[in-house]
């Protein structure tokens, strides 16, 4: 087994996000200069919204993609050439030269358009990235460390020599499920030639259809899937296209043939006679009973969602085929469902990370008036109201505070201060164009918190002087906030107010303490004798020796952004952030920051903070 190979089987399990761009206009961008008197504050961009009113703060934009390069067209000779090619060999020749797409380089992302570089793997092999790909158990316990680790899946990277680049795509295609971004995963198995599919990316297309509720994406794919692969589902894929064509004789010939194969029974027999129940001309009328089934999976899901059947709630919980909480993820963009079936998966999809704030905000905004006859609660829309349209600082701080502070709909347990983290992102631009203010109180920490889960880093600079000016409950959280989450050190990191945070520090073990001097020596702000002392205090280290650690470490080193930000992710395979191990923490920040993802890193610790 090779060195990196050992490695991959090394990686940790603690314990145990064209597309849109989640980032808000500048984020990540280098700081304008300025004189060393003036204040930090916030980019044009910025700026301009937090002045409004009526939550017209900074919003996330569409990412802008490069235009298409111009296609050459072929000579006189070439068309000549192609034509006698064709006549030998039709089936090979479906596409010109120059509609083919490589396999050496997969994936829609440019670095124009948000994605990493080519090379940013460097020279790692293909095995290496295949078994940490598929070994991953995702979703993350970091919103941010997968939002990063999205852009760099969806980039156009160099395939290894070593692996096929179909195969590669599909594994990347996969982790992208699993971390609940469907149309992320669908994108990428979309950049692959039909005429490059290996049994491997076949089913993960098949799980890609599904997880978008899409059956009519299986169509193109089914007919050379069901030789190629042994897959039951391929020939049950078949019988729904037909249906779909309008061919319903055919589409019953092939239910038949595999019901008395015996290849899908059950539910799953069931839910694929109703999918070929909704074709034109069809006569079949079928209904789903949840009687007797005790698990969710993937087939189950997609044919339900995609035919508009409700799914028994207690299911989610016990999802298999390793989707888990992302199956909520995808319900929250089925188109079939309505809004208010829709609102448990879209607050799964905003704590994730799968959703943008844009989204979250259009999302709620159509809730004061649903389309269907099952009316979300009233409070919930009213608050979110507030939040953006409130005629004053109080009134708008107050709709916060009752969102925020509501049991999340898809069951997930409120954090600390009594706060739901699915919440926050929801509420970005609302807290990004607040002036600051000290009528926030003890409300400014999730103000802050809130600006840090959409990016909104300088408008959270103008909070420093009003956070220095508080008092009493919640100024130490929002001062570590800011200590973390700025770009640059204008909140202070003395060793003063790092004491006044661990007495104040009220989580078990002092978890959050050990994790703020994590952040702060990830991140380089805090160094030398003063963070030796605090380490001997505290009785903790930061420094690892696993294979884990050194893997990111000489990534880092190397400058391979798109391996540091894969491991960065695997790093982060814990239940929760009191799991994970401070060590862990500064590993990922201080390799992000050497590789060129600073930005990133920072909300990943303001992250730790307001989630501990």
């Amino acid at each position: 087994m090779s060195g990196a190979l050992l490695l991959a089987v090394a990686i940790p399990v603690v314990a145990q996000g064209g597309p849109e761009s989640l980032l808000p206009p500048g984020f990540g961008d280098p700081e304008p200069s300025t004189p060393a008197a003036s204040q930090p504050g916030p980019s044009s961009s910025s700026s301009s919204g937090a002045s409004g009113s009526g939550g017209s703060g900074p919003s996330s934009s569409a990412t802008n993609l490069v235009p298409p390069t111009a296609l050459a067209l072929p000579s006189t000779g070439d068309l000549a050439n192609m034509a006698e090619a064709e006549e030998k060999d039709p089936a090979v020749y479906d596409l010109p030269p120059t509609a083919r797409r490589s396999l050496d380089q997969v994936g829609p992302l440019t670095v124009e358009s948000g994605g990493v570089s080519p090379g940013a793997y460097g020279a790692v092999r293909g095995e290496f990235l295949t078994h940490v790909m598929r070994a991953s158990r995702a979703p993350f316990v970091s919103r941010w460390a997968s939002i990063t680790l999205r852009r760099v899946l969806l980039s156009g990277t160099a395939t290894p020599s070593d692996v096929n680049g179909a195969d590669l795509a599909a594994e990347r295609a996969s982790l992208l499920l699993r971390m609940g971004e469907a149309d992320a995963a669908r994108l990428l198995v979309q950049s692959v030639d039909a005429a490059n599919f290996t049994p491997r990316l076949y089913a993960v297309a098949m799980d890609t259809y599904l997880a978008t509720a899409d059956p009519a994406g299986f169509c193109p794919l089914a007919p050379e899937a069901a030789v190629r692969t042994d897959d039951p589902r391929w020939p049950m894929a078949q019988a729904i296209c037909a249906s779909f064509s309008g061919d319903q004789g055919t589409a019953s010939s092939l239910l038949n043939q595999a019901q008395r194969r015996g290849r899908l029974r059950g539910i799953d027999y069931r839910l694929a006679e109703k999918a070929v129940g909704s074709g034109p001309n069809s006569r079949r009328s079928v209904k789903i009973e949840w009687d007797g089934v005790d698990r969710l999976d993937n087939w189950r899901f997609g044919l339900a969602t995609a035919t508009n059947v409700e799914i028994p709630a207690p299911l989610y919980p016990g999802a298999t085929s390793g989707f888990g909480d992302a199956l909520r993820a995808w319900e929250a963009r089925a188109p079939a469902l309505s809004l208010t079936r829709r609102l448990a998966g879209v607050t799964t999809a905003a704590r994730l990370g799968v959703f943008s704030g844009d989204t979250l905000v259009g999302y709620y905004a159509r809730l004061g008036d649903p389309t269907d006859d099952q009316q979300p609660p009233a409070s919930l829309y009213e608050s979110f109201r507030l939040s953006y349209a409130g005629e004053t600082v109080g009134e708008r701080i107050k709709g916060m505070r009752t969102f925020w502070t509501m049991v999340p709909a898809d069951g997930a347990a409120l954090g600390p201060g009594g706060v739901s983290f699915a919440a926050l992102p929801v509420l970005s631009r609302a807290a990004a164009a607040l002036p600051p203010s000290a009528e926030a109180g003890t409300d400014t920490p999730w103000l802050l918190a809130a600006m840090f889960t959409g990016g909104y880093d300088r408008n959270a600079a103008r909070w420093v002087r009003a956070v220095d000016a508080m008092e009493g409950e919640g100024r130490e959280r929002a001062w570590a906030l800011l200590a973390v989450g700025l770009p640059d050190t204008s909140a202070g990191v003395g060793r003063d107010r790092i004491d006044a945070f661990v007495e104040a520090d009220a989580s078990e073990d002092k978890v959050a303490s050990h994790m703020l001097v994590a952040a702060l020596m990830g991140l380089g702000r805090l160094q030398g004798d003063a963070a030796s002392a605090l380490l001997t205090d505290l009785d903790m280290q930061v420094a690892s020796r696993s294979r884990w650690a050194q893997a990111i470490a000489l990534a880092a080193q190397h400058r391979q952004k798109a391996t540091v930000a894969l491991l960065a992710a695997v790093g982060m395979q814990a239940r929760g952030w009191a799991q994970l191990p401070p060590e862990h923490l500064f590993a990922i920040l201080s390799a992000m920051r050497q590789v060129g993802l600073e930005a990133e890193a920072r909300m990943i610790a303001a992250e730790a903070i307001t989630r501990l």
